[in-house]
């Protein structure tokens, strides 16, 4: 730019610059001339703008992922089973600390180009390369348990968080011990701990499961040795325990002693200990067992002496129920409907926030039907509202798949009834209402019964021996 004068082209701070570059002087590129020319570039800068690009980081992994399929630059080829899947070692170091070990070590696999993967599914492995390219994983019933071990293999721990998550919502009394079976064999503490609290929980349908006759002797152990084990009495852990060893007596028999030294045969009531454990064949032919059975006898048999006979077998269970929460839902905010929703643990003695609802609600009435929590009417701040939103604690997440009632109204009553919604009076703007809609999840319908007797804004309603009752300024019944 030698000779290039800049006089006339407009400054940031209104004052003129101009640079000369002096090709034969190397110590003094550029010179600046005019008394405010220094202060000009100060000035400017100061004047920043910087921005972080929220496109960035997805335009990036697009196209790594682009030059992966295209195989472009790629550095690495992993071979499973007869498969050769080309990749970055880069993005594999950044997505998985095992292969970070592998590429950044001392290890051969560093210098190689081929790299030959034992272990892990085919079908797996591109899931989970596609997830390092993507950040997208899709889990289902046909993939988890190739997909868990393989996550667990590459310590890619957000899809093995998401398998675990998944497996958690399938959990059911048929299946909850594969999971926790599986869980622990994957070392998926959190999954296991869930897995068998609900084994627990649901020990009386559990028991009854297919599940249980192949559990292996350590788990049944862990399970009925637990103080939160859930059931109606003793007697339902002998005989499940005496289930399991009826699966195979010839080889189980001889683990009997061990297994019932965890059943509390103080607790069983003195006819079932003398009718039915001691007559047992199982049981009158071994020296433990019976042992076993001597000591609760002299427990149920000598109450003065008890005090003196307390111990693992002597200690109530305390099963751990599912316990029930409390929400607070929509309302008024700072001259405003809201949709916020939070939900009260009393076990955790704390509020927390879950999934607001789609649209914001005042006066809105909410009730539960089958473990979904239900939210009515209301107002939005600006009309009233007919719709109708659900809500699922297991996913927190709203669905809007619920019909509407047939008028907008707020300030409504809602309560269960025979397994049915009941919407009861509110006002819709004009007037207060004293109609009254029934909701059947079974077709999924609203439908109007009988009108109350009073018009009833902001009422209260509660059920109680078969009666849907409505409060307010006057009382009115409706019976079932």
């Amino acid at each position: 730019m030698e000779g290039m004068d800049t006089t006339h082209s407009p400054s940031l701070t209104g004052n003129t610059c101009t640079i000369q570059h002096n090709p034969t002087d190397r110590h003094n590129i550029n010179e600046i001339s005019g008394s405010t020319t220094i202060d000009m570039l100060k000035d400017c800068c100061n004047n920043k703008l910087v921005k972080t690009s929220d496109k960035h980081a997805k335009f990036l992994l697009e196209n790594l992922n682009l030059l992966r399929k295209q195989k472009e630059l790629c550095d690495v080829i992993l071979i499973v089973g007869q498969n050769k899947i080309p990749a970055h070692r880069a993005v594999l170091s950044a997505c998985s600390p095992y292969f970070k070990a592998m590429f950044t070590g001392e290890l051969a696999e560093s210098r190689q180009t081929e790299i030959v993967i034992r272990d892990i599914d085919v079908y797996a492995m591109e899931l989970l390369i596609e997830y390092c390219y993507t950040s997208r994983i899709v889990v289902d019933e046909k993939n988890v348990q190739m997909l868990l071990p393989a996550a667990c293999i590459l310590q890619i721990e957000e899809v093995q968080i998401t398998c675990c998550e998944f497996l958690q919502k399938q959990l059911d009394p048929t299946n909850c011990l594969g999971i926790r079976a599986f869980a622990d064999t994957h070392s998926c503490r959190e999954l296991l701990r869930i897995a068998d609290r609900y084994a627990q929980q649901h020990f009386i349908d559990v028991k009854e499961s297919e599940e249980f006759l192949f559990l292996p002797i350590n788990q049944l152990i862990d399970i009925i040795s637990s103080d939160e084990l859930n059931m109606t009495s003793e007697e339902d852990v002998f005989n499940a325990v005496m289930q399991w060893v009826s699966c195979d007596v010839q080889q189980r028999k001889q683990y009997l002693p061990t297994i019932l030294e965890n059943v509390r045969f103080p607790l069983m009531s003195a006819r079932f200990l003398v009718n039915t454990v001691s007559s047992d064949p199982l049981i009158r032919a071994d020296q433990k067992c019976r042992d076993l059975v001597d000591e609760a006898k002299d427990y149920l048999l000598l109450p003065q002496e008890r005090l003196n006979m307390q111990g693992p077998r002597t200690r109530r269970r305390k099963p751990i129920k599912s316990s029930e929460v409390l929400f607070a839902v929509g309302g008024w905010c700072s001259g405003d409907a809201i949709a916020s929703v939070e939900m009260f643990d009393p076990t955790t003695n704390e509020w927390r926030a879950v999934s607001p609802m789609s649209k914001r609600r005042c006066g809105v009435g909410v009730s539960v039907l089958n473990n979904l929590l239900y939210a009515v009417g209301g107002h939005d701040g600006v009309s009233y509202l007919n719709s109708v939103e659900r809500f699922d604690p297991q996913t927190n997440q709203w669905s809007n798949d619920v019909a509407p009632t047939s008028s907008c109204r707020t300030s409504v009553g809602v309560a269960v009834l025979d397994g049915c919604l009941f919407a009861v009076g509110g006002q819709d703007g004009i007037s207060c209402l004293n109609l009254v809609e029934k909701y059947d999840p079974s077709t999924q319908r609203w439908s109007r019964i009988t009108s109350m007797g009073t018009k009833r804004l902001g009422v209260a309603v509660a059920v109680l021996d078969g009666y849907l009752y409505a409060t307010g300024d006057h009382l009115f019944v409706f019976g079932s």
